[in-house]
């Protein structure tokens, strides 16, 4: 069997172990997903829902409760309102940041308009929480309700340090923190908390989904400079935006004066000319930028795997270490 076969990859494989478990939540999503009187609602929801993404986050939190042994029925409304937290943001994060393609497909924006996108992101962030007080837990309710303003809060800390050169990796990683991992550790972290597991357990879950969720974020923007489609980019999107990513922020922090004038003029002033990606290239190429980047994304990975460590042993375990290091492989 080859490598590139689907079935060995570590999403994959933990798609296949979480099959049943999926088709609920997806089931439950077409459910809490339809409105009486709006049908726009279904339509644009189903175009992002339906378009083929991983569902990563709603697999984290199903393969949490049940590494914690949880039997009841609440992992599928969590896995639920995980997944319409993210798509919530992505409908509102395409009307931000303009965009006309994800996964390879038109935005719901561009196919409807900014309106719908907005406004059906706030029906789903409602949907939501209807779905957490389903779950009769006070404590998961604080979580998710506390990952869903961090987010918004990592969105609203990109937009005031985006395209200043002062934005330095301690900012980043807020921001990616934010607008990422938010989401990761509490999709993780809601799986022991429905279990009732230990403290420690718990926390070591939440540290597993905010190590990960950062070594995808920086593996995404390592991507977008990569030449790799796998995120449905094309290459250059982000320098095209004037979007200050870990690649951009470790070869200004390294920039003779000549280089920075560079980055003044293609990020800060937004003056980019025929050949700019292509030296862009060049000056994170000679202070080792991509590798640096690619070291720091190793390092979560590391902390995502160790945490694991806390955790009783058993296949689904493994899945979720080898989906750590199926992050970074994507760039390797």
């Amino acid at each position: 069997m080859s490598l590139d076969q689907p079935s060995q990859k570590p999403h994959d494989r933990l798609a296949a172990a979480l099959s049943g478990e999926m088709t609920a939540v997806n089931a439950l999503i077409r459910e809490r997903m339809a409105s009486e009187h709006a049908p726009r609602i279904p339509e644009v929801t189903a175009h992002l829902v339906e378009a083929g993404g991983k569902r990563v986050r709603p697999m984290l939190t199903l393969a949490s409760a049940k590494l914690c042994g949880y039997e009841g029925p609440y992992h599928v409304h969590l896995a639920a309102t995980v997944e319409f937290i993210h798509t919530a943001t992505l409908l509102h994060d395409d009307v931000v940041d303009e965009s006309a393609q994800r996964r390879g497909r038109p935005t719901a924006n561009l196919l409807w308009d900014n309106q719908s996108s907005v406004l059906v992101g706030d029906y789903l962030f409602a949907r939501s929480f209807q779905l957490m007080v389903e779950t009769g837990s006070l404590r998961v309710l604080d979580i998710l309700a506390n990952a869903a303003a961090t987010i918004a809060e990592g969105e609203v800390l990109q937009l005031s340090a985006a395209r200043d050169l002062a934005t330095d990796e301690g900012v980043y990683l807020k921001i990616v923190r934010g607008k990422t991992a938010a989401l990761f550790s509490a999709a993780m972290e809601v799986g022991g908390v429905i279990a009732e597991r230990s403290e420690a357990e718990v926390r070591a879950l939440y540290d597993y989904g905010d190590a990960l969720g950062i070594a995808f974020q920086i593996v995404d923007d390592l991507l977008d400079y990569g030449g790799s489609d796998a995120t449905g980019k094309n290459i250059g999107d982000d320098f095209r935006e004037r979007k200050l990513t870990l690649p951009v922020i470790k070869a200004v922090a390294a920039a003779s004066q000549e280089e920075r004038a560079f980055w003044v003029r293609v990020i800060e002033k937004g003056d980019q000319r025929d050949g700019d990606l292509d030296h862009a290239l060049e000056l994170m190429a000679r202070h080792g930028a991509m590798e640096a980047a690619q070291a720091d994304a190793l390092s979560w990975v590391a902390t995502a795997k160790a945490a694991m460590g806390t955790l009783p042993e058993s296949e689904l375990r493994g899945m979720l270490v080898d989906l750590a290091d199926y992050v970074v492989a994507r760039i390797s």
